[in-house]
C-alpha cells in the first residue's frame, strides 16, 4: 500500500515536470522560459528526493542536492545575466508557432507512451511509469531546440532534455552511480558557461542572438 502511494506521488511529480515543458513551449519571453526551467528542475529535485526516501538509496539525496544547486540556482542566474547582457526580452520569430508547437508536443507525448508501453510492464521499480514521461520530456526538449531561433531558448531546450535523461535514469535504475552523476552535473554546468560565452560572442558579431544568422553566413 505504501509503495503504491509512493509510486503515485512519483508519477504526479513527473507529470508536473511534463507540464512545465508545455509551458516552456508556449512561452515567448526568454526570462520566463528560464524561470520555468528552474521550476521544472525544482520538481525534478522533489521527484529525486522522493525516490531516495522511498527506496532508501541515500546517494540519490546527493544527486537531488546537486540538481537543486546547479539547475535551480546557478544555471538560471547565469542565463538571466546573459539575457540582461544581451538585452533580449522576447522571441518574436520562431520556426514553429506556439499553437502548432503545442500540438506537436502533444503528439510527442503520445509517441513516447506508445514506445514505452511494452517496456513498462517488464519493470518492477516503483518509478517505472515515469519512464514514458521522461522520454516525452527528452523529445520536447529536442523539439524546443529545433523550433526556437534564439540561442538562449535553444540552450533551455538542451537543459530540458538533460532533465528528461536524468528522470529516465532515476525511473529505470533508481539513479546512475554517484561518480557518473557528478560528472554529468559538472559537464552540464560547463556547457552552460561555454554557451553563455558563445551567446555573447554571437551577439557581438551579429548584434543578435538569432542562430539563423549562422546559416546565412554559411550560405
Amino acid at each position: 500500500m505504501f509503495s503504491h502511494i509512493g509510486s503515485q506521488l512519483v508519477d504526479l511529480c513527473s507529470a508536473l515536470l511534463l507540464l512545465t515543458c508545455f509551458a516552456i513551449v508556449a512561452q515567448q519571453r526568454l526570462s520566463a522560459c528560464v524561470d520555468l526551467f528552474a521550476l521544472q528542475s525544482a520538481f525534478l529535485v522533489l521527484t529525486t528526493a522522493l525516490v531516495a526516501f522511498l527506496t532508501g538509496n541515500h546517494h540519490i539525496y546527493i544527486a537531488a542536492g546537486l540538481t537543486g544547486l546547479i539547475k535551480v540556482v546557478i544555471i538560471p542566474r547565469v542565463l538571466k545575466k546573459v539575457i540582461e547582457r544581451l538585452n533580449v526580452k522576447r522571441e518574436l520569430v520562431m520556426n514553429v508557432n506556439v499553437p502548432v508547437g503545442l500540438l506537436i508536443c502533444g503528439a510527442m507525448v503520445m509517441l513516447a507512451f506508445f514506445i514505452a508501453q511494452p517496456i513498462i510492464p517488464l519493470g518492477f521499480l516503483l518509478t517505472r511509469d515515469s519512464l514514458a514521461i521522461a522520454l516525452a520530456i527528452v523529445l520536447i526538449g529536442l523539439f524546443t531546440m529545433i523550433a526556437r531561433q534564439k540561442a538562449v531558448s535553444q540552450l533551455v531546450g538542451f537543459l530540458v532534455m538533460e532533465n528528461g535523461v536524468f528522470l529516465g535514469a532515476t525511473a529505470a535504475t533508481y539513479g546512475m552511480p554517484l561518480i557518473v552523476e557528478l560528472g554529468v552535473f559538472f559537464d552540464v554546468l560547463i556547457a552552460v558557461l561555454i554557451a553563455g560565452i558563445y551567446t555573447n560572442r554571437l551577439h557581438d558579431a551579429f548584434d543578435s542572438v538569432d542562430t539563423s544568422h549562422l546559416t546565412v553566413l554559411k550560405e
